[in-house]
C-alpha cells in the first residue's frame, strides 16, 4: 500500500481545508514545488495534488505550478483533481508529464465524459469520489447529490478506471480517522482499486487500511496529519512495505 502526500493548492499556496471549506484554509507553504521536493525526500513514491480554485471554478487555476513539479520530478508518479473537465485539459496535464487526471465533478454530472476519457487516454484515469454520509459530493463538495458513492464506483466498473480515489469529506482535515468501512463498501462495489482519502490521522489508520489492503485498498493520501507530524511519509511507507 502507498502512502501518497497531498499538496492542496489554493491562490498558489500550499494549504490543507477542513471539510473542503475554502474559507477555513491553513497555509503550510508558499512554493509548491520546494513542498513537492519535501516529500520527495521523505521518500513518497505518488503525489496527489489537488488544484482547490481549479475545483470551484470548473478550470485549471494552477497548472503552471502542476507542470513545474512534474518536469522537476519525471520519474516521479502524479495524480492531479480539481477542474479537470475537458479532454483538452487531460491532454495538457499528460503532455506534462502528470500519470493521472482525476475526474470528480464531471463523473457524477456527465458519466459518458468518464468513458470518453478513459478511452482517449488508457490508463491515465483516476475518478474522484467524494462523499457526505455515502453521498457523493461535487464543485469542490459544495453540493451534495442522491447519488451513492457505491453505485457510482460501480457504474464504472468496466470502463478502464485505472483507481478511484474514495473521500469521506466529513473527516476530511478533522484529524478524526479514516472510515475504513466505507471505503472497502466502495471497493467491492467497484472492483476498482481504492485509494484512501479523508481523516488519515496516524498511523493507527495505516495500519487499519493495511489489515482490508487485499480487498482493493491501493493506498492513502494523507495531508494535515504529516504536515503536522503525526504521520512520518518514510515511516509510514516502510510499515507498508513490511505488511506487504
Amino acid at each position: 500500500m502507498l502512502i501518497i502526500p497531498a499538496i492542496d493548492l489554493k491562490d498558489g499556496q500550499c494549504v490543507r481545508l477542513l471539510q473542503g471549506r475554502m474559507e477555513d484554509a491553513t497555509v503550510f507553504g508558499s512554493d509548491p514545488v520546494e513542498m513537492a521536493t519535501r516529500w520527495v525526500e521523505a521518500g513518497c513514491r505518488r503525489l496527489h495534488l489537488v488544484d482547490l480554485n481549479g475545483a470551484f471554478e470548473g478550470t485549471p487555476i494552477h497548472a503552471e505550478a502542476v507542470t513545474a513539479i512534474s518536469r522537476k520530478y519525471p520519474n516521479l508518479p502524479i495524480q492531479i483533481g480539481g477542474g479537470i473537465r475537458s479532454l483538452r485539459t487531460i491532454e495538457a496535464y499528460v503532455n506534462a508529464g502528470v500519470s493521472w487526471c482525476i475526474i470528480g465533478t464531471a463523473a457524477v454530472k456527465n458519466p459518458g465524459f468518464v468513458r470518453e476519457a478513459c478511452k482517449a487516454f488508457p490508463g491515465h484515469i483516476i475518478v474522484g469520489i467524494d462523499a457526505k454520509d455515502g453521498r457523493v459530493a461535487t464543485e469542490g463538495w459544495a453540493d451534495v447529490s442522491d447519488v451513492l458513492a457505491t453505485d457510482l464506483a460501480r457504474d464504472f466498473a468496466h470502463d478502464g478506471v485505472s483507481a478511484i480515489v474514495y473521500t469521506d469529506i466529513s473527516r476530511d482535515g478533522m484529524m478524526q480517522g479514516v472510515n475504513v468501512d466505507a471505503t472497502v463498501d466502495v471497493a467491492k462495489a467497484g472492483g476498482i482499486p481504492v485509494i484512501a482519502s479523508g481523516g488519515v490521522t496516524n498511523m493507527t489508520d495505516i495500519e487499519r487500511l493495511c489489515d482490508i489492503a487485499s480487498q482493493g485498498i491501493l493506498g492513502a493520501i494523507t495531508g494535515r496529519a504529516i504536515y503536522d507530524g503525526a504521520i512520518d511519509v518514510k515511516a509510514a511507507q516502510a510499515y507498508c512495505d513490511g505488511r506487504d
